[in-house]
């Protein structure tokens, strides 16, 4: 059996070495860091409490940039006794678990999502619990399924997934509930919708919403997996790492729940076509669902994130038209002038 693609992210604890400015402040450790929204994340979490506060892990080899911007580590998830090693050299005080297999490749080894996505998820609940850390765990939409009410989809109904990734989602959310409730874990959970950036798509069911761009830019014609119609809540990545940050640094009191859902906005393939089309005039894209869309039309259309927003204040800044002007810029700018 293959060992499975695994890492944690971490933040770091108050190190007497620090320097005054970030004495007191977190040390974080990222998991699974150099995931989609790992490296960004990292960034924005050094740019709050320095550096040196928040180890980036995961079990690829990272490149010169990587290793440039902070600490990075090896770290496996299904490693316990690594992990607890890396807690106690480095003193860690969160741990943000991004290791995950996505919707549409998790579809394809089952065995091995079930490896990352629950086994190591147990991992860091158990070690978050032994050495008494805030954890973050990220859910998504997709840990709803067919029978849940698709618009609105509130905080607090039926889920019932159909695909592992969702199932493990929402047994990730039932753990870290019932470590919270059982022994005091302060684990929080947010439920985040298609996440957008100008990293290169990664293989979610979302991901038409990033391909686009790459290929509208650079030939000026797409594919899309999903009928032009399909709706989708999305956020851009500025928006869903200041949620994660804002929520983390929440105070106790303010959660009236562990997990909550968040969101910006919600548009179909065409509504996105017709906003690009303005930047790509001749832009042609044909649409060819494949087994993604059995996947997305169980997904909610609508997020709603009320609760979020009145328990701890959530607010998007990105709507749509924000999101595809930079969107444009920056994939123009970081690969299609580059030749990438």
């Amino acid at each position: 059996t293959p060992r499975a693609p695994v890492s944690p992210h971490l933040v770091h604890p108050r190190t007497r070495t620090c320097s005054r400015r970030y004495r007191g402040s977190p040390r974080v450790k990222h998991v699974g860091g150099l995931g989609q929204l790992g490296v960004e994340c990292a960034k924005l979490l050094r740019s709050q409490y320095g550096e040196e506060s928040v180890i980036l892990s995961d079990i690829i080899k990272p490149s010169d940039a990587i290793l440039d911007s902070g600490p990075y580590i090896f770290a496996d998830i299904l490693d316990f006794k690594g992990l607890q090693k890396i807690v106690v050299d480095h003193r860690v005080d969160w741990i943000i678990h991004f290791s995950a297999l996505l919707s549409a490749i998790g579809e394809q080894n089952v065995p091995l999502a079930v490896r990352v996505n629950i086994e190591g998820m147990h991992n860091v609940l158990e070690l978050a619990k032994q050495y008494k850390m805030r954890i973050f765990v990220p859910s998504t939409i997709g840990a709803f399924g067919p029978d849940s009410p698709r618009n609105p989809t509130p905080n607090v109904t039926v889920q019932r997934p159909r695909t592992i990734y969702g199932v493990s989602k929402v047994h990730a959310e039932l753990m870290g509930e019932y470590y919270h409730h059982k022994f005091g874990l302060d684990f929080r959970c947010l439920r985040f919708p298609g996440v957008i950036s100008s990293d290169p798509p990664g293989g979610g069911t979302t991901d038409y919403a990033v391909a686009i761009f790459f290929e509208g830019l650079k030939t000026g014609k797409y594919q899309c997996y999903l009928k032009p119609d399909t709706r989708l809540p999305m956020m851009y990545i500025e928006d869903c790492l200041r949620s994660l940050l804002e929520f983390m640094t929440a105070p106790e009191e303010k959660l009236k729940r562990r997990v909550y859902n968040v969101t910006a906005m919600s548009f179909t393939p065409e509504e996105l076509v017709e906003k690009l089309s303005k930047y790509i005039p001749q832009l042609h894209v044909s649409y060819r669902p494949d087994s993604r869309q059995l996947i997305a039309d169980s997904w909610p259309q609508v997020f709603d994130d009320s609760e979020a927003r009145q328990d701890w204040g959530w607010q998007p800044n990105y709507d749509l038209d924000k999101l595809v002007d930079l969107m444009v810029r920056d994939v123009t700018e970081n690969y299609i002038k580059k030749g990438n």
